[in-house]
């Protein structure tokens, strides 16, 4: 049997160490990252003020919805910054191209939050 043969867990013992697994990486960027927390401070802040500003159902997912996506897209980022900086610290033109094209994607995500507020809340 080879490394790649190697037998996954399945089932409920899968789950729970998918389960582990994800809250360390929750702990780790709120330990390690200042942006990570900064976005978190303003999902504590927009998520009820979208609950309480959408008028419907569809509202108010279109509202929260783009604050969730600036926290995945900001976790991605903080993956791959780390992948880069545990390949190396010596700069390089494609290590700073994936960190860039990381950062473009956290903006890009709040550029989706402002303009879905703006079409949502002076559609009115």
């Amino acid at each position: 049997m080879t490394k790649t043969d190697r037998q996954k867990p399945t089932g409920l013992i899968r789950l729970v160490n998918a389960s582990g697994d994800t809250w360390k990486g929750y702990v780790g960027a709120f330990r390690e990252e200042a942006a990570f927390r900064q976005e978190l401070a303003l999902c504590v802040v927009l998520f009820p003020l979208g609950l309480w500003l959408g008028q419907n159902g569809i509202e108010r997912a279109l509202l929260v919805g783009p604050i969730f996506i600036i926290l995945i897209v900001e976790l991605l980022n903080s993956g791959i910054e780390a992948t880069v900086d545990r390949i190396g610290l010596e700069r390089h033109q494609l290590s700073g191209l994936a960190k860039d094209l990381g950062s473009a994607a956290v903006f890009t995500s709040f550029a989706l939050l402002a303009v879905v507020w703006a079409l949502v809340l002076f559609d009115r």
